[in-house]
């Protein structure tokens, strides 16, 4: 019974070994890969992430091109100028009847 137990045990921290060897590798690659990745960044003066972001391509702006944040943003801004002049125009339109019952 004992031999059974000590060679589990030893089996069991050569897989916990095995395991911690591959999350230590991926660990190093991927902290090469992020400075790949940031060598514009790192060794350019006030160098910084290029925008990649819709709104700012000069090119898309200049076809009338926006994002869905940007287009939802000037939609709402309208409907709410719509709204508004309805309300407007309801409560003129009630006090224009209301001083008709007065006179």
């Amino acid at each position: 019974m004992r031999i059974k137990i000590t060679f589990t045990v030893q089996k069991g921290r050569k897989v916990i070994m095995e395991v911690l060897k591959v999350v230590i590798l991926a660990i190093v690659i991927m902290c090469f890969v992020f400075l790949a990745l940031a060598t514009q960044i790192l060794l350019k003066k006030g160098g910084k992430f290029p925008n990649t972001h819709i709104g700012s391509n000069k090119y898309l702006k200049s076809n009338g091109i926006t994002c869905a944040q940007t287009y939802d943003k000037i939609e709402q801004a309208q409907a709410r100028k719509e709204l508004r002049f309805k309300k407007i125009a309801i409560e003129d339109s009630a006090t224009e009847t209301d001083s008709t019952y007065l006179c």
